[in-house]
């Protein structure tokens, strides 16, 4: 008989088994069988109830954060969408994939790599994917059962694409109902039925909701939410992306990648764009939350760790920048991370290390009890979901390839130092200690050359480099 035991915390599993004469030795041989849900979701900085934000309403995530370890100083490795995902979801940096824009595709080189959703494939796994985990055109049907799609011709924007994108960048929309034609509602839909068919089986499945990508459109009610003369500007805002002095030009394209293209961005038409932003966030949250309420109505809350994440940072008129393109700067590399994992992970916990995205591929694999390829360059979080405070000795590293400029950066708990040439003559260094805002450049100052030689010795760690 094919008894199915109950997947519930360790020493309940133990009490469990006991009860039914199986001996403890042979229970410490077997590995539960969690299920895995990963939840990305596309320029999501941290402006979550959770973090500390209270205007904004995400009472879903918050909710979510309640139950497992927040991680507040957690990193991309690269402010784009499919290098960041690209980077996560081989468990390798972006120098290593030398997937450096949207349109490359990792398999065209490295066509036998095992991705996360892969490894959960081969050990016996349900791979599901409903919405954006890679990107765009870029799929990857490899690591799916279902969902998941051939990759399509990819090509960088045309001229007139341009020029459209940058017609459409001040557009934010209030539509009527509850969002059910919007793609992010969708996506929560066909969630709600993965879950469904397959809830009696081990899964992996991964959940990417779009918003708050621009264009910034979500339903009127989530707009209601907000009063767009409550909404903060940035102590260092301006029109245009500028930069404080000190600071190399290489560190801030001159035009903005997503919203205010080619135009300046008023006081006023700023906080309706952050007041559209937050809609928008509030609009993901909730189908966020038709996601988690699933999961529960199902009985698979103790048996299922729940990630979420963002995929990169993005600025809202931090220096006049509003988008998250090649910039190294705190707001466009440091992501929402949270990690519910039954049986491990203390609830609402707090953990102040430094980590980045690249971490998850050993963690869920360590968590799951799978055996990761070699290779991979992040580090296990096990050790901070027992103990959120424990030492760690791991650095984060971003970097962005815009042309020929190539920008690395280094963040610890304290400094983040940034250089965006070989010699690192173009050089940056914040304490975030006094200057968490980043408008100071310490690079040059005899004061902190101690500190800078030895950042840039952790930045010399970086593995690889990008094509020339």
């Amino acid at each position: 008989m094919n008894r199915q035991f109950p997947m519930c915390t360790l020493p309940k599993r133990r009490d469990f088994l006991l009860s039914l004469g199986v001996t403890p030795s042979i229970f410490s041989t077997a590995a539960p069988r969690f299920n895995v849900l990963l939840i990305a979701v596309d320029d999501l900085r941290p402006e979550l109830g959770c973090y500390g934000n209270t205007l904004i309403r995400t009472p879903n995530i918050d909710r979510l954060a309640r139950r497992g370890v927040r991680f507040e100083r957690a990193y991309c490795q690269y402010p784009l969408c499919n290098p960041s995902r690209t980077s996560l979801l081989t468990g390798r940096y972006p120098t290593t994939t030398r997937v450096l824009d949207n349109i490359r595709y990792f398999r065209d080189e490295f066509p036998d790599r095992l991705t996360l959703p892969q490894l959960f494939r081969r050990n016996g796994y349900v791979t599901a994917r409903t919405g954006k985990i890679y990107h765009g055109v870029i799929d990857d049907a490899p690591s799916w059962d279902e969902g998941g799609e051939p990759v399509l011709r990819r090509q960088a924007p045309s001229p007139e694409q341009r020029a459209r994108q940058a017609r459409n960048s001040d557009r934010w929309e209030a539509t009527p109902g509850e969002g059910e034609d919007q793609p992010d509602f969708r996506t929560a839909t066909r969630a709600i039925e993965l879950l469904e068919k397959y809830k009696d089986r081990p899964f992996f499945l991964g959940v990417g909701f779009v918003k708050p990508h621009s264009p910034l459109v979500a339903p009127r009610k989530y707009f209601d939410l907000y009063d767009p003369a409550r909404m903060p500007l940035p102590a260092d805002f301006a029109p245009r992306p500028t930069l404080p002095p000190g600071v190399p030009a290489a560190a801030l394209p001159e035009r903005n990648g997503d919203l205010f293209i080619d135009r300046e961005a008023t006081p006023e038409a700023a906080r309706e764009m952050i007041r559209a932003y937050y809609a928008c966030v509030s609009f993901m949250d909730a189908q966020v939350g038709r996601v988690l309420d699933k999961l529960e109505a199902l009985g698979l809350r103790e048996r299922t760790i729940i990630v979420l994440f963002g995929d990169h940072g993005y600025h809202l008129g931090e220096k006049g920048k509003w988008s998250k393109h090649n910039s190294l700067y705190e707001v466009a590399t440091r992501v929402p991370l949270l990690i519910v994992a039954p049986g491990t992970a203390r609830e609402n916990a707090v953990c102040p290390r430094t980590v980045e995205l690249v971490d998850l591929y050993p963690t869920l694999a360590e968590l799951c009890g799978l055996q990761p390829p070699s290779g991979l360059e992040g580090q296990s979080l096990v050790p901070l979901l027992r103990n959120p405070r424990s030492s760690w000795e791991h650095p984060a590293y971003t970097v962005t390839l815009r042309g020929k400029i190539f920008g690395r950066t280094v963040r610890t708990e304290r400094y983040r130092y940034t250089e965006w040439d070989p010699e690192g003559s173009q050089a940056e260094l914040y304490d975030h200690r006094d200057d968490p805002g980043e408008r100071r450049n310490l690079a040059a100052e005899a004061s902190h050359a101690a500190v800078r030689k030895q950042m840039r010795a952790l930045l010399a760690r970086l593995p690889a480099t990008p094509p020339s």
